[in-house]
């Protein structure tokens, strides 16, 4: 899995195996997302609509967005709503705005209550309105105030003595004076087109147009993420570092699951591979408890990662692997003698192995079940077993675990002089052997056996 490109598989095989853990993760991620909603208090959001009548470009309309959620704006809202343990500064981050289509503004407003979040947006509309009305006005002072109603009352007395001179001059009696009512005439009519001009370029013109579009619409909902977001999000975020966790650890693992590397860790050469009929774990006296039921309950005593065991051929031809095993170690010893068959602690498949080769084995060579803590791995001394036989199951161990127990056979004046390397199958179902009827001739046992005898 180390080196495994991640597969679809893999990740059915998390879902299968762990499906127990990842519920129990993601339901803690929903307590804590539970938690969350109630650290966070709901909020309520909803808009207003202002309308700026007349044509505005973009860059014009940003700027009023700007204006709409400035600080001027923002303290006369804090100052008409006078809520308590409210400032100005909080408001401001309860208030946004935004340009739509059709020249609209559109404020909205979030609060911890529907009528607060209604009347937020309402105020900052209302506001907006007046200050921009105001600035677009000029300042306050009343010189500047009365600026342009000044200059309509000059052009007015400018007409009025346009007209006088034009009464006084002689009318149509020489070319002089019909040149001199011709120019006032022009005059008075530049004059009415400059204040024409300079009524339409008023920004105080525009602005006071602008409305807003009804009051806003009291919120129904909380503003998101609401307390179900928050509980959903939280049961996926841990689902998926649970899997991504389980993913991680694959690709880290260090355990060999092939023969050679197994071999090599242990420095000797390989006897043969055999098959185990895959159980559930008996429940050992030192593996009580509450924890170990936890871990049992929870799917994480055994590895998720190893593969599915394959399906045996039957008992026939799982003893032809043990008796060729047996036949190959006795090739390797030079005369009969005692062993010692050394079985990981807490490898089942292992142990299960070990004793079916000391059964098929019978007395040639005599073997001897010890088992190894991998912590602090410790053989028994030389004494009428001289040599080890390591049995132990692939993808449980890791090259320096493996290590150890050469090292620890080596200490105690064993030479290992051979592996055999268990796996799960999973056993066909008995079925009912019939008995076969008094003239039915014996071949047919002898060709059953046969068959089992070569899968």
């Amino acid at each position: 899995m180390s080196e495994d490109t991640i597969r679809l598989v893999t990740i059915g095989r998390i879902f299968r195996r762990r499906w127990r853990l990842l519920a129990a993760l993601a339901l803690v991620g929903a307590l804590v997302g539970y938690g969350a909603s109630v650290v966070f208090p709901p909020r309520y959001t909803t808009s207003a609509s202002v309308l700026l009548p007349g044509q505005w470009e973009e860059r014009e309309l940003l700027t009023q967005v700007d204006i709409a959620t400035s600080s001027t704006v923002v303290d006369r809202v804090a100052a008409k709503l006078r809520w308590p343990g409210v400032s100005s500064a909080d408001l401001r981050d309860q208030v946004s705005a935004e340009a739509a289509d059709g020249n609209i503004v559109k404020i909205s407003g979030t609060a911890d209550t529907p009528q607060r979040a209604q009347q937020l947006s309402d105020q900052v509309a209302q506001q907006f309105v007046t200050f921009a009305v105001r600035i677009a006005g000029g300042s306050d002072d009343s010189e500047a105030a009365t600026g342009p109603e000044a200059l309509r009352k000059k052009v007015e007395e400018t007409n009025r003595r346009i007209t006088e001179l034009a009464n006084a001059a002689d009318p149509g009696k020489t070319v002089e004076s019909v040149q001199a009512r011709t120019a006032l005439e022009k005059l008075r009519t530049s004059l009415e087109e400059a204040m024409t001009k300079l009524d339409q370029a008023d920004p105080a013109t525009s602005m006071g147009g602008m409305v807003v579009m009804g009051p806003a619409a009291r919120p129904t909902g909380e503003a998101a993420p609401t307390r179900m977001q928050l509980i959903v999000a939280g049961a996926l975020l841990f689902f998926l570092l649970a899997v991504i966790g389980h993913l991680v650890a694959a690709r880290v693992n260090r355990r060999l699951r092939t023969e050679p590397e197994i071999a090599a860790a242990l420095g000797s050469a390989l006897l043969g591979t055999v098959d185990v009929p895959a159980e559930r774990p008996a429940h050992r006296p030192e593996g009580g408890g509450s924890r170990a039921w936890i871990r049992r309950f929870l799917g994480v005593d055994t590895p998720w990662d190893i593969p599915t065991p394959q399906r045996s051929v039957d008992e026939a031809g799982r003893q032809i692997r043990y008796r060729r095993v047996c036949a190959r170690l006795r090739d390797r010893l030079p005369a009969p003698r005692r062993l010692l068959v050394v079985v990981p602690d807490g490898d089942e498949i292992a142990r299960r192995a070990a004793g079916q080769l000391v059964a098929e084995a019978e007395s040639d060579p005599l073997l001897r079940v010890v088992e190894v803590s991998m912590e602090r791995p410790m053989v028994p001394d030389r004494d009428t077993e001289s040599g080890a036989l390591v049995v132990l199951s692939a993808g449980s161990w890791t090259a320096e675990e493996l290590a150890g127990i050469a090292e620890a056979c080596a200490d105690g004046g064993h030479e290992v002089v051979g592996i055999v390397v268990a796996g799960p199958v999973r056993a066909r179902p008995t079925r009912p052997v019939a008995h076969p009827p008094d003239d039915a001739t014996p071949a047919l046992a002898v060709h059953g056996h046969a068959t089992g005898g070569s899968a």
